[in-house]
């Protein structure tokens, strides 16, 4: 009786899935992305965020040949800058936006990207605008992890609460959580840190990275630190070719004595933007716009603070569900590698075949500038699905304090 009820309700979610109107649905005109940089000793060390994401905003109007001023509303991932909700105005300014095209910024973690991207299609879906664009920013160079004054009320962490009492537990300790709590070795991760690097390093030699990638001025200084013109810059500069195995295996943990998370299969601090331009599609036809992939569906869900990695293993059947979808219906996955041991429980828990994972690498490889992230991985998913000639894909992640967040996308045959 109750696989029957199983059966019935994945039936109902296929059949409501099915009944949208096609010129209702959200799609992706163009999605682009800067290269990404490492932070502090990278391409965009001295590049403030502003015009990081005044480049990708320019670059998708640009490549869709949209004047600036059709745009309505544009909603900015960002996770460490503070109040740059002004940044992101300057920043619309800087790429030619004119004064009534709005903005606004989001902070949800390492979702803030994808984040940004929902928000806008909620306010297309509502009927609010007609044309918006989600992005994401950070610029870790400018400001790390842990550099904050920020307070918290006291009462909180009385509570008899475990995941009130873990609510500030350190990223890298999460990490050793799910590896122990579930079983994944050291072993597992560092081959999933090999396997990153390896693919995109061959991505980058293919060149499968330039048609989501726009070439980006980058600031360069003198021995005194003043600037002394820029430099354009066409790939991620954090991607290490020939990766071994022997080479991770010598690094010591980095965040607990004993413990299997290292700099090597964790994922690079950055710097990065990336920006999505949306539309209905029938506001997208009407104008004449490409139409490079369409938003299916979209979840959260939250999890244990202490184990916030699982994230993604918990979005991402609510999202499939949502889209009426299984996922083995699922062609390719860009799930955020924060750490090999989460990505790997991940992967494993939803029996995702590691051939589907990443194919073009990870943040492990390429790089986690927490804001811009999931704006970078739709942009790197919808590429990619159009290289191979259409299909559907999921772009998800997991955040910090306890949540994963999910979307599905698919890019029509081409």
């Amino acid at each position: 009786m109750e696989r029957t009820r199983t059966i019935l309700g994945h039936l109902t979610q296929r059949a409501a899935a099915a009944t949208v109107d096609p010129d209702d649905e959200i799609v992706i005109v163009t999605a682009l992305r800067t290269p990404i940089g490492r932070a502090k000793r990278g391409a965009f060390a001295h590049t403030p965020a502003d015009e990081l994401l005044s480049t990708v905003l320019k670059g998708v109007t640009d490549a869709a040949g949209l004047p600036a001023s059709k745009v309505e509303d544009v909603c900015v991932g960002n996770v460490l800058l503070e109040n740059f909700a002004v940044n992101a105005r300057g920043s619309q300014f800087l790429a030619g936006f004119p004064s009534d095209v709005s903005v606004t910024t989001v902070n949800r973690q390492c979702s803030s990207g994808l984040q940004a991207v929902i928000n806008i299609a909620g306010e297309l879906q509502s009927g609010m605008i007609d044309v918006g664009i989600g992005a994401g920013v950070e610029s870790m160079s400018s400001k790390g992890m842990g550099q904050t004054s920020q307070t918290f009320s006291e009462k909180i962490f009385e509570l008899e609460d475990e995941n009130a009492a873990n609510l500030l537990t350190p990223m890298g300790i999460t990490s050793e959580n799910v590896a122990s709590q579930y079983g994944i070795s050291r072993e597992q991760q560092d081959n999933f840190a090999v396997a990153s690097h390896e693919k995109a390093a061959k991505a980058r030699a293919s060149g499968r990275f330039r048609d989501e990638i726009v070439p980006t001025p980058a600031i360069q200084v003198d021995e005194d630190g003043d600037a002394v013109g820029s430099t354009l810059i066409y790939d991620d500069d954090g991607i290490r070719e020939g990766t071994k195995h022997e080479t991770l295996a010598k690094l010591k943990p980095a965040f607990k004595k004993g413990g299997s998370t290292t700099a090597g299969n964790s994922s690079q601090v950055s710097d990065g933007a990336a920006a999505v331009l949306m539309a209905k599609r029938s506001t997208a036809k009407r104008m004449g716009l490409p139409i490079l992939a369409t938003l299916k569906s979209s979840a959260v869900a939250g999890v244990p603070p202490a184990v916030m990695g699982i994230g993604p293993a918990v979005a991402i059947p609510k999202a499939l569900e949502k889209a009426g979808l299984s996922t083995s219906d699922i062609d390719v996955y860009e799930i955020n590698e924060a750490f090999a041991s989460q990505a790997t429980y991940c992967v494993n828990a939803l029996n995702i075949p590691m051939s589907k994972v990443n194919p073009n690498g990870g943040a492990i490889a390429i790089g986690h500038p927490l804001g811009c992230t999931g704006a970078r991985q739709i942009a790197t998913l919808c590429h990619e699905l159009k290289r191979r000639g259409g299909g559907r894909g999921v772009v998800s992640m997991c955040i910090g304090t306890g949540m994963g967040l999910a979307a599905v996308f698919e890019v029509p045959p081409q």
